[in-house]
């Protein structure tokens, strides 16, 4: 199925990894406590059994419902500590949500995050102006009943102000308009509408060199290699060719790291909307020539944003081949977090893809850590627990030094 070989670095070096993990867990709870952490995030994952990788992360995840029950526990009380914490005295949560009334599996996804956030006896109510005059939505299993929400600065829900507003929304029209002063998280500064995918891997990369000295690894193993292209580059013809060059510079990179830890095979590089969502408008290229002749068709792909946006600057990112494998199925780690922490984890397996493939496409099956058991994916889960929970935690780390830049940005 892959065209690509590799010695098994990351099961090799899980001694070194394990033999670090008390002074892991020492600089883990340091930074924590340094940085305000994220009410909730999830991360996407790459493992290529010679190396591993956030390759994401989202500050808004929907797919709550796509965890299993038994880790769902884990995860809301680790976000219900978090309230506690920044919020304390909180009775009321309402959460805010995206207007995706049709798509059954979203409003799944708000349903399970109403019954987290209510498990230990808050009060949780969904709705927005947005959905004005739906009283109910339909899920995959169940109903969704929604309250009246006005914005018109100050939030009222059914004429009442909630204590607290969860955001379940990417923010990619802008932050909320009318809410006034009422508390908000996760924040609103890390909406798409400023967030930047190279600036969570920006911030990323400190902690993963840190990582990677305490462990004793090359930090190439731990992330992937980027840069951006900025100002509508794709678009004119002397930058683009410029571009090139610098595409061709980076697969050098990295087939010299390829050839240093003995893997065969072409490295490929990724295209992204810097500030999009959804796993939208993504491509792949091997070579800078491929993109001087890229066609009309992708080039209109790749620039197509969320709500319609016109893009202007693009993550150009390795691509991690995975090594994961589920019968004729290739599959990804999704990992959810809260409060700095990893806490559960679902996976996405398809059969029609590649190990090269952009997974966040409709054809995807999602599968819990509890599934993936009983179909045989013990050795997936195995890597869970080591490598992917920890690259999982780095990026959650990254995801609180950017909302301090962008909370800054924001103010000005």
């Amino acid at each position: 199925m892959s065209e690509y070989s590799g010695p098994p670095i990351l099961e090799a070096l899980r001694p070194q990894l394990e033999s670090k993990r008390a002074e892991l867990g020492e600089w883990f709870a340091a930074k924590r406590a340094s940085l305000s952490m994220p009410l909730f995030a999830s991360v996407d994952i790459r493992d290529a059994s010679w190396k591993v990788a956030a390759i994401d992360a989202n500050a808004f995840p929907a797919g709550f419902n796509n965890i299993s029950p038994d880790q769902r526990t884990f995860l809301a009380e680790n976000m219900l500590n978090w309230i506690a914490s920044e919020h304390p005295d909180i009775n009321w949560l309402h959460i805010w949500p995206e207007p995706h009334t049709r798509n059954r599996g979203y409003v799944q996804n708000l349903i399970v995050l109403s019954d987290m956030l209510s498990s230990h006896g808050l009060r949780v109510t969904v709705g927005s102006p947005e959905l004005a005059g739906i009283d109910e939505v339909e899920g995959v299993d169940g109903r969704l009943f929604l309250s009246p929400t006005r914005a018109e600065g100050t939030l009222l829900v059914a004429e009442r102000a909630p204590d607290l507003l969860i955001l379940n929304h990417d923010l990619s029209d802008g932050p909320l308009q009318g809410v006034g002063d009422l508390p908000v998280a996760p924040s609103q500064a890390m909406g798409w509408y400023q967030r930047r995918k190279s600036s969570h891997f920006r911030h990323a990369q400190p902690f993963i060199d840190k990582v990677a000295d305490i462990i004793g690894i090359d930090p190439w193993l731990l992330g992937t290699h980027w840069f951006v292209s900025r100002d509508k580059c794709l678009e004119k013809e002397v930058c683009k060719s410029r571009l090139a060059a610098q595409v061709d510079s980076c697969l050098e990179h990295l087939r010299l790291k390829y050839e240093e830890h003995g893997i065969e095979g072409d490295p490929l590089l990724f295209i992204k909307n810097d500030s999009g969502t959804y796993g939208l408008g993504i491509i792949e290229i091997s070579s800078g020539d491929e993109l001087l002749h890229l066609s009309k068709r992708k080039v209109n792909r790749l620039t197509h944003g969320k709500g319609g946006q016109d893009p202007e600057d693009f993550l150009i990112q390795e691509g991690v081949p995975t090594s994961l494998t589920l019968g004729d199925a290739v599959i990804e780690p999704c990992f959810y977090g809260a409060a700095g922490y990893a806490c559960s984890s679902f996976y996405r397996a398809n059969d029609k893809k590649g190990v090269n493939a952009n997974l966040n496409t409709p054809s995807t099956e999602f599968i819990s850590s509890v599934e993936l058991h009983r179909r045989g994916g013990r050795d997936i889960l195995d890597a869970a627990g080591a490598w992917h929970s920890l690259v999982a935690e780095i990026a959650i780390l990254a995801m609180g030094a950017e909302l301090v830049e962008l909370q800054v940005h924001a103010r000005r």
